[in-house]
């Protein structure tokens, strides 16, 4: 008889293009979120969450790169009933589309305009590289309702203003704008577009769409070879042009490099290269609002600047597209120096609620990659490199537990994070060391001679690591990280140590 198989055990490791977060992560990440979350809500606007999952109908098939509804999502079908077929659901692949099934289920309750934010994990089923996962966090800020112009300058000043309210200051960032109307007059008068027939040369549309977007990592040369008949890339892969004839393609580089000193000088070499082009001329002539709104509100060109490179990659926008990019230099894993890049992006999507209701409701808004603007703060140094731990009070008697409980109590009470040791406190330098992996500032002890004289040893494990590592025997003599204090003096002392560390 053979021998039964013993039970393979699972894997300890994270789903490939997924990652853990933990403590110092997850609390920088909160404080960050309240930050943009303040000054969204300075702006007017009202928070929402929305379920994790969609019908995968309900999120339509925006995202670049897919041919099926339910690719580049985690989509799973419900089970029939009866002769029904079940559902296709989804993992929300971003906030807005969830926003738009929100406003059309509950446009008759809600305000017109309606300006809300959200904050959450969005998944997306793709390759995942360096720095690129399948779940991350959004933070979304949209006005649905509004066809002015006004509505999206504001989303533009509130991102220059949440940008500097984390930590970017002046200088390091550029909100660019550009518009979706704009590039379609372009492709109008090259040729790959057709008025009276949209669905019309789609297909090289979208490729010239996302050769576009990719400029900044592909160059000129890299986006004309797209516009053409493809490119191969430094892995070998070959990728499929549009097949624009060179005619075709220098109207859409001309597009490209309109860029100007001045945003007035890029608006007319815009008005320029759509002429002819209703739809071109209406996009250039919303731009010179925005711009001139801007520019009222003290939002120049240092912070929010025309361009016509950006032109996002997601399929429903349909006017004003704008993005936020980092400045400075980083290195890359390399040692290479490069720009940071782009946080955020977004724009005018005036379809997407139709879809549900019929009938063309007008919405604008934002998104901004929380773990990408994270990892920039963390970058520039804004933010503190570790969260301090908590003071961890030491267990020398097992039976004096509620003694314990009582000091963590008294410091919780004036606001000190504060825990008890609970693992075994046989071994007392154990306990140490779990103070140190807790990034403790502080440890409490009191042991069987301390409780009888009325005092505790108070240690500075912050103090005590510095002078570890700088000071000479007669220094360390003289800067002691160690204080006897009576009993009632605990919260006074520990409270006067963490404001001198």
């Amino acid at each position: 008889m053979a021998k039964p198989k013993k039970p393979q055990r699972p894997k300890a490791e994270a789903p490939k293009g997924f990652r853990d977060y933990f403590g110092n992560d997850v609390t920088q990440r909160g404080e960050m979120l309240k930050a943009i979350a303040d000054v969204y809500h300075r702006y007017g606007f009202d928070a929402l969450e929305t379920s994790a999952v969609e019908t995968v109908e309900a999120l339509g098939k925006f995202l670049p790169d897919v041919d099926r509804p339910n690719e580049g999502v985690f989509a799973w079908q419900e089970d029939s009933e009866g002769d029904k077929p079940g559902d296709w659901l989804a993992l929300r692949y971003d906030m807005t589309a969830p926003l738009a099934r929100v406003y059309a289920e509950h446009r008759n309750e809600l305000p017109n305009p309606y300006r809300r934010y959200a904050m959450g994990p969005v998944w997306r089923n793709e390759k995942p590289g360096p720095g690129r996962f399948r779940q991350f966090y959004q933070c979304d800020a949209d006005t649905v309702g509004s066809a002015s112009m006004a509505a999206d300058a504001e989303i533009c000043a509130m991102l220059s203003d949440t940008l500097e309210s984390v930590g970017i200051p002046r200088g390091d960032y550029v909100v660019r704008v550009n518009n979706r109307k704009v590039l379609n007059g372009v492709m109008e008068v090259a040729g790959v577009l057709d008025p009276s027939d949209p669905d019309k040369f789609a297909s090289e549309r979208g490729i010239v769409l996302r050769a576009i977007d990719k400029l900044d990592r592909l160059g000129l040369d890299g986006v004309r070879a797209l516009l053409g008949k493809g490119r191969k890339d430094d892995s070998g892969d070959y990728t499929d042009g549009a097949g624009l004839t060179d005619e075709q393609a220098d109207i859409v580089m001309g597009f490209m490099q309109a860029k100007r000193d001045t945003g007035a000088e890029t608006l007319a070499r815009l008005s320029e290269l759509v002429q002819g082009s209703e739809t071109g001329v209406a996009g250039v002539n919303e731009l010179k609002t925005i711009e001139y709104l801007l520019s009222e509100g003290g939002y120049g060109p240092d912070r929010i600047e025309i361009d016509p490179s950006v032109v996002r990659g997601l399929g429903y926008y349909t006017g004003p597209v704008y993005e936020a990019e980092l400045t400075f230099e980083i290195l890359d894993e390399k040692g290479r120096k490069r720009n940071f890049g782009s946080v955020a992006g977004g724009g005018r999507y005036d379809d997407l609620v139709k879809r549900f209701t019929g009938q063309e409701v007008p919405a604008t808004g934002v998104s901004i990659g929380v773990d990408r603007l994270l990892a920039a703060l963390q970058a520039k140094g804004r933010m503190e490199a570790e969260t301090v731990g908590p003071v961890v009070v030491t267990v020398m008697d097992r039976g004096r537990m509620a003694d314990y409980q009582a000091m963590v109590t008294e410091l919780r009470q004036v606001g000190i994070r504060a825990e008890v040791y609970l693992g075994n406190p046989k071994n007392f330098g154990n306990q140490l060391k779990y103070a140190d992996k807790r990034s403790s500032p502080i440890a409490v002890i009191e042991g069987g001679d301390e409780k009888e004289r009325g005092v505790i040893q108070i240690k500075d494990l912050v103090l005590g690591a510095k002078i570890a590592e700088t000071a000479s025997l007669e220094e360390w003599k003289g800067l002691p990280s160690q204080y006897e204090v009576p009993r009632g003096q605990l919260v006074a002392k520990v409270q006067e140590i963490l404001n001198n560390d």
